[in-house]
């Protein structure tokens, strides 16, 4: 029922982006009196839909995409030269902005989303008293070897000064194997230290070894394991675990892992009533290793402040976030071309469907965020210079305005299908790249 509801999901989510970017691409033809032939949602062969004037509307077999067609798109110009209305015909200044209509529309689409929600409902985290405070380092980890110790305060990034934990991690995690010089505070003195992220195997992404120190409650408790049946509940407060002070869900982990199967002894809080309970760890294995968990998922206690905000300060929120998520998107980008990064980062339609459930399932505001950052991406990715991508056709057009001369339609062809070829291999990759991250390990 659940993967249903999954797919159900996905199909209003990327219904949404292929029709606001398709419509970019009709509305510039449209505009620039274009004839176009076909409006698709989906492709191969037609199913169902209706004709308006000279372009017929329809919706075709392969739901996951969408086409606009274009008069003499794929014609050699020589057939063309009695339609003015051709797509070819068309000064190339117009081909191109009809290109990067689509992408564009997409981006409109992202800052309008958040810009609509955030006069509804625009929330944020209180500010601490404290930024960037580091309530944990994993041993061994790049922090570790930089000297980085728990509860230095991070009061410098890469020259940005009192960074939030939000700008530390986009920071880290797009930064594999590339220095981040850090200046901590510790008693009173300044340190400048340089901090190498390594890349965190599983999901590819940038990973120091430190963690926020804050207020760790309860995210969720696994049925039938310990945690369940000594009585923890999804919501308490941890406190200590064996004596130790719980700020990261990493010390928590760490402290289960070193009893070696003896009870824990853990103190939390439950409404403001301080408990304690000794808990029983299991041996199971994950990801190929063999580990004591007691079945409960730690999760950071976030202190959230609920308002709402005008239209300008909205607005202006919405691209600060955008611009924020696109310039992540390309450091990811320029890190997997760098070989720094893995491209197992990334994330096709199984996974994007799982995504779009559980947002529906949390409510109107997650599905809104989501929805905003997949219409970001989609425009990010089709800008990327691939033949087939509306990035590869303004790639061509802007090479045949430096020649001043068309590039032959054999060419064209053989780039095109050099692009579908590569664009099917993507394919494959993150959909293989998906179910190793959806199913469980071994």
């Amino acid at each position: 029922m659940i993967v249903f509801e999954n797919v159900i999901w996905l199909l209003v989510l990327i219904g949404v982006m292929i029709l606001i970017h398709e419509l970019g691409h009709f509305l510039a033809a449209r505009y620039f009196d274009v004839r176009v032939e076909v409006f698709s949602f989906g492709f191969g062969p037609r199913l169902f839909g209706f004709r308006r004037g000279e372009t017929d509307y329809r919706f075709s077999a392969v739901l996951f995409g969408g086409y606009v067609k274009m008069a003499g798109e794929y014609l050699d110009n020589e057939e063309l030269r009695d339609d003015p209305r051709a797509y070819p015909c068309k000064p190339r200044w117009q081909r191109l902005i009809i290109a990067l209509a689509g992408p564009f529309m997409n981006i409109v689409l992202a800052v309008g989303l958040l810009t609509g929600l955030f006069m509804v409902k625009y929330q944020r985290l209180a500010e601490p008293s404290l930024r960037a405070v580091i309530g944990h380092v994993v041993p061994e980890s790049a922090a570790a070897k930089a000297g980085i110790r728990e509860g230095d305060r991070i009061v410098k990034m890469n020259g940005k000064d009192n960074p939030s934990w939000e700008d530390v991690t986009l920071a880290e995690v797009a930064s594999a194997y590339k220095p981040l010089a850090v200046t901590i505070e510790r008693d009173g003195q300044r340190f400048d230290k340089t901090v190498t992220p390594v890349l965190e195997e599983r999901m590819g992404v940038g990973f120091a070894g430190w963690a926020e120190k804050s207020d760790i409650q309860v995210g969720s408790v696994q049925p039938g394991m310990p945690a369940e049946k000594a009585g923890l509940r999804k919501g308490d407060l941890l406190i200590t675990a064996n004596g130790a002070s719980i700020h990261s869900r990493y010390r928590l982990q760490e402290v289960i892992r070193s009893s070696e199967g003896k009870p824990v002894d853990i103190e939390f809080a439950r409404d403001g009533k301080p408990s304690r309970v000794a808990i029983q760890p299991v041996l199971r294995k994950l990801e190929g290793v063999e580990r004591w968990i007691i079945g409960v998922d730690p999760e950071l206690r976030l202190q959230i402040i609920t308002t709402r905000l005008s239209f300008p300060d909205a607005l202006t929120e919405s691209v600060r976030r955008n611009v924020q998520s696109a310039t992540l998107i390309f450091q990811f980008l320029r890190g997997i071309i760098e070989r720094r990064m893995s491209a197992r980062s990334l994330d096709g339609p199984i996974r994007i469907a799982q995504l779009s459930g559980e947002a529906a399932r949390e409510g109107p505001s997650a599905f809104t965020h989501l929805m905003s950052m997949v219409s970001l991406n989609l425009a990010v990715f089709n800008l990327l210079p691939i033949p087939i991508l509306d990035g590869g056709v303004v790639l061509l057009l802007l090479i045949e305005m430096l020649m001043r001369r068309d590039l032959s339609l054999s060419v064209k062809e053989a780039v095109f299908k050099l692009g579908f070829v590569f664009l099917m291999i993507v394919v494959v990759f993150v959909l293989y790249n998906d179910i190793t991250k959806v199913l469980p390990s071994g």
